[in-house]
């Protein structure tokens, strides 16, 4: 989620200083919620300042870059291979989505067919 424009801070804090309503009725009249409003005031009293605050980064990667390495290796090895036994073979205890999203990075595909043949060199 992006933070609020400076332009819809800018004005929030004119209908605060202007008083055009209670805090409750500006976040209404603008469509944010309360505890923003509030937020942005307390953060206007305590810095002097409204701008939003740079993003916090997120967190770290469940997989390091050697062990998404070693996901593509195991992939090229065996093809048809589903997600349950890569993270097997990883001995990794990560969720089945840190794998898929790790596939997804490296722009490789997993999806099975439920029948037919596992790939095209097998016979139909």
């Amino acid at each position: 989620m992006e933070a609020y424009s400076m332009d819809l801070r800018q004005r929030v804090m004119r209908a605060c200083d202007d008083r055009v309503g209670s805090q409750r009725r500006i976040a209404d009249l603008f469509g944010v919620s309360l505890s923003w409003v509030e937020k942005l005031l307390r953060r206007r009293r305590q810095t002097g300042s409204i701008p939003p605050k740079p993003h916090g980064g997120g967190g770290r990667p469940a997989l390091d870059e050697s062990v998404i390495e070693q996901l593509r290796v195991l992939v090229q090895e065996d093809p048809d291979v589903t997600l349950s036994p890569l993270r097997d073979r990883l001995e990794r205890s990560v969720s089945l989505s840190v794998i898929h999203r790790a596939l997804v990075k490296l722009g490789l595909t997993y999806k099975r067919r439920r029948c037919g043949p596992l790939n095209k060199a097998a016979p139909m």
